[in-house]
This record gives structure tokens, sequence and C-alpha cells, in this order.
């Protein structure tokens, strides 16, 4: 990656905080002066990294973003078999959204913690909790124990989601950030696609114990290759005069507990096939509003792990709803295509799951494409955020009608390449609106935060489109088998809907007459869970559409505080080479 054009080798100290002044990434709260140069550039003082370390930083950081992402695609084509083992077909939903509520609910922590012990650490950290929760998973002996260790798997892959952003954010020029937003997005898109192939590829041949221990050692060397390369300035907090003590002293203990417990009793009011409203009435009217009262008293929190000021900034909040809809929306093509190929196509496992190679290829070129031709700028990108947004919508409604049994294959591949375009710009459009509306001081706490939301959006779209597509499919079972018997479903029968329900593959077990009952009851199901969601993304297009234009720049005794920075760090290379 090339340094911004006003950087030379031979310029002076003014020169040198030309690129620092005007770029997005430079804050006087958590990023030292280092934080606005390119991955790889002449930094004031220091030698560029080299091609090698650069290198290990992005494959190492490839390797945990393909874990994390394959861990909620992979799911969906191997958990018939886990509920059978566990004898748990009607609680099969949780295998997935234990995993997703963890992650949502770390997020936010994440990106505070960074700020504070540096994104360096909490490499370590994510990595490893990422790596004990994979060998949990892979040597339960129960239900219970399975679940845990999907907690811990989604404690690391929370971090791993918030990190990779901040990493670009803190690493890379606002002239080539979108071009490396581009490349995480495609990090996440292969993971998301070719994990579902792996999991159900690998699954026949080493079970599907083997398939979570053996993404623990890899978990460990992405972590270790991630912190062992990045430079300094990543590695060490901006509070490096502090000791540990001093560090962990200022932690809001109490802000990110309260946070923690509202959003995971929030999210598991919606996960469950029935909205649970004590749970919901429990986290909206008495857990957050006291976490918001934590918040605002410097008594309890000096340092709130989500300033209020950000919280009730219109634009960020606003930004971060509409990329709740929006990824919830775009969830349930995640999950339900390699259903629809299970159940309605009757492919195996490991094919059902290429059903997300067109829609992930389409993600990935779509954020590559517009990060590499138009996010070379900071700025506002409101226009092409709500256009990308409008024909997301539409792609989706026009899946509701093909996602059936006599649809052309190529039409079907066709659409969800569409939608994954749609994704992948309108991620790429709305993430680089977003640093425009905040502080460059908040970009470490707002990626943060984007994270739980978009974290949110997984949960939504498996737990409450999983709630809405499970309803229909039971009705439209029941009703079909009611017709095709001449009455209603007797026990037999009931157990074997409870079936069909947790197990998609099941449908291509039974005889034909079931199967046609099946197969229409699951295209019902689809076509339901696609309206909901085209109906989603009007909301969506409101919300965007309210963020607005205008946004934050830094002061002049803000730039002043900077430029001091910079001072500061050129002082410190000189003492050490004199030394």
């Amino acid at each position: 990656m090339a340094s911004d054009d006003s950087l030379s080798a031979s310029a002076t100290v003014t020169a040198e905080t030309t690129p620092l002044l005007g770029s997005e990434t430079a804050s006087v709260d958590c990023l030292t002066a280092r934080d606005s140069f390119p991955l790889g550039s002449k930094v004031p003082g220091e030698e560029p990294l080299s091609k090698m370390r650069v290198v290990t930083i992005v494959l190492s950081m490839w390797v945990l973003i393909f874990l994390q992402a394959s861990n909620m695609s992979g799911i969906s084509t191997i958990q018939g078999a886990i509920a059978a083992e566990f004898d748990a077909y009607e609680s099969a939903m949780w295998l997935t959204s234990s995993y997703l509520i963890t992650m949502s609910s770390v997020a936010p922590l994440v990106g505070r913690f960074a700020q504070q012990f540096s994104p360096g650490a909490m490499i370590l950290f994510s990595s490893f909790f990422f790596s004990v929760g994979a060998i949990v998973t892979s040597r339960a002996r129960s239900f219970a124990v399975f679940i845990l260790g999907r907690v811990f798997v989604g404690i690391g892959g929370g971090g791993i989601m918030t990190l990779s952003l901040i990493l670009v954010i803190q690493l890379t020029s606002k002239r080539r950030r979108g071009l490396m937003i581009g490349l995480t997005n495609a990090g996440f898109t292969i993971g998301l696609s070719t994990g579902a192939i792996a999991y159900g590829a690998l699954m026949p041949l080493i079970g599907w114990r083997a398939v979570f221990w053996v993404q623990s050692p890899l978990g460990i060397i992405g972590g270790l290759g991630v912190y062992f390369s990045i430079p300094p300035y990543a590695i060490h907090a901006s509070s490096k005069n502090q000791t540990t003590r001093q560090k962990l002293a200022a932690v809001d203990y109490l802000g990110s507990l309260t946070l923690t417990v509202a959003i995971v009793i929030f999210l598991y009011s919606l996960s469950t096939p029935k909205v649970l409203p004590a749970p919901l009435l429990l986290s909206l009217f008495v857990l957050l509003p006291l976490f918001l009262l934590i918040e605002s008293s410097p008594r309890l929190t000096p340092t709130p792990i989500l300033p209020l000021s950000i919280l009730s900034d219109r634009g960020i909040l606003l930004s971060c709803l509409s990329q709740l809809t929006f990824m919830a929306a775009r969830w349930t093509v995640l999950f339900y295509a390699p259903v629809f190929a299970l159940a309605v196509r009757g492919l195996s496992p490991a094919a059902a799951g290429a059903a997300l190679i067109p829609t992930n290829l389409g993600f990935g070129s779509g954020g590559l494409i517009i990060g590499w031709l138009h996010i070379r700028r900071a700025g506002s990108f409101y226009a092409a955020s709500v256009i990308s947004l409008v024909f997301f919508g539409l792609v989706i409604f026009a899946l509701s009608f093909a996602s059936t049994l006599d649809t052309p294959a190529i039409v079907y591949i066709l659409i969800l390449f569409a939608h994954g375009l749609c994704t992948g710009a309108a991620l790429n459009y709305t993430l680089a609106h977003l640093l425009h509306l905040s502080h460059p001081s908040e970009h470490f706490i707002v990626t943060g935060l984007l994270s739980t939301f978009r974290g949110f959006a997984g949960s939504f779209g498996t737990a409450i489109g999983g709630g809405l597509f499970s309803r229909t499919l039971h009705a439209a079972l029941v009703k079909g088998f009611t017709l095709l018997d001449g009455q209603f479903p007797n026990e037999a029968r009931q157990k074997l809907i409870t079936i069909l329900v947790g197990s998609p593959a099941a449908v291509y077990k039974l005889g034909l007459e079931d199967r046609a009952v099946a197969i229409a009851g699951y295209e019902a199901a689809l076509r339901v869970l696609y309206h909901a969601s085209a109906a989603v993304c009007v909301s969506v297009l409101f919300l965007q559409g309210g963020t607005g234009w205008k946004g934050k720049v830094m002061t002049e005794e803000e730039e002043r505080e900077v430029e001091g920075l910079i001072e500061e760090e050129i002082a410190e290379h000189d003492g050490r080479m004199e030394a």
C-alpha cells in the first residue's frame, strides 16, 4: 500500500503533519500520531514496515476472519447431525443463536477495550477465547456444554469482527481505506461461503467434533501472527504511560456488565419460537435505562464504555439502526439459502453450502469494486448509501419468488449474486459515511458499536426471521399433512413435523407424497420470510436517509494537540537513536 502523496522521505516536520491533520483516523483521544499512516508507508521517525510483515498481518487476520465467519454459516449444514446426537431438534436454533448473541454482546466492549489496552492485546484475548471455545465445543457430551463452547467462540468472534475494522482504520490511509474495507469484507464472505461448504464436506469424513477442534490451533496461530506483526503503535495503547493496574482501574466494569446482560436478555427474548415478553421488557425498560444512568454518572464511570455523546448522536444512532435492519435482511439469505438447497432442491450438505458462493462472490466483488473505484477520499457518501440499499431491497423481493423447486437454477444463482453485489456495495458505502459522520476520536468506539448492531443483525435475521420461518413452516406442514391424510396429524405425524422443522436434510428421506408436502411447506415459509425481509428494507431507507450529510471535524485546539503528538513521536525516536 502506498503512502499518501504528501509524504516523502525528505519531508519536514510541518509537511509530516499535513496528511495526519487531514486524516480521518487522527485521534486526540485514542490514537497516536502514527495511526494515520497507511500500513507499510513511511512513518515519521521510523522505517516502513517490511513486505513480509505486511503479508503476515494480512494473512493472519484473514485466518481469524475466515474462522469467525465460517462459524456463522457452517452450522446450518451440520446442525441436523448435532441436533440428532443431543436429541435437541426443538432447540436446534440455539446452535447459531448462542454464537451470534454472544458475538453481539461483546462487540461494543471490544472497541472500548482496544482503545484502553490496544488492538494488539485484544487480538490475543479474542483468539484465546475462540480457541478455547472450539475445544469445549468439540468435546461436549451434552447440549448445554456444547452451547457453552459456542458462547466462548462467540466472545472471540465478536472481538475478531470488531478488531478487523479497527485495524483497517488504524493502519490505512483514507485513500486506501475503501479498498481495504472491501478486502476485509471479502475475507468475511470467503469464510461465509466456503465455511458452509467445508463444514458440510468434512462432517461425513471426520465427524462434526473434529470440524470444531481443528479450528483451535488455527485461531492461536492467527492471533499470534497478527500480534507479533503489527507495528508498535498498534500494540501499545494510547495510555502507554499508565500502568496495567491503572488501566484496569479505568475499566467501566459496572457499565460493561449492565450492557452485556441487557443485550443478552434482549436477544434471548427474541430468539425463541415465541417472543418472551418478560425478558424483553426487562431489557428495554429496566436494564437499558440503568445502563444509561450508569454511563451518565461521572462518579460511577469516569471512563464510560459507551459515552452518551455518541449514543445520542443522530447520525451515528440512525446509521447503526440502519445497519441492524439491513444486515438482518441479509442474514435471512445467508442462513436460509443453504436450507433452501437442502430441503427444496435435495442437495447434499456440502453442495447445499455451495448455495452461498454466488451471493458471497457478489458480496466480495461489490465491496472491492466500490472501494477501488469510488471510495478513495474522506467525506459524505449519503446518496450512494441510499441508492445501494434501494437495489438491495428490490433483489430480496425478487428472491421471494425465486425460492421454488420450479425456478431454473441459473435464475436463482444470478439473483443471489446480485443480492451479494448490492450488500457489498452498501456495507462499504455506509461504513465510509459513518466515519464521515463521527469525530476521528470516536472511531474506535463507533466501530465497536457498529459491529454490535451488525451482530444484532445476525441474531435478528436467524432468531426473529427464524421464528417467523419456523411458525410458517410448522403451519404449512400441519395443513399439508391434514389435506394428505384427511385428518389432523396424529402423534407420528407430529413427531415428523418436529423433525422436518429442525432438520431440512430430512425432507428427501421421505416418500414421494410426504416429500411433496414438506417441499411445499418450505417454499411457503421461504416466501413469507423474504417478503418480510423486503418490507424491512423500506424502514432501512428511512433510517439511512435520516443520517444526514454533515460530518464532524477537529477543532484548532485538537489539531494543535495532534501536532504535539507528532513532535513527541519524533522526539522519542531521536532519543532512541541517540541511546
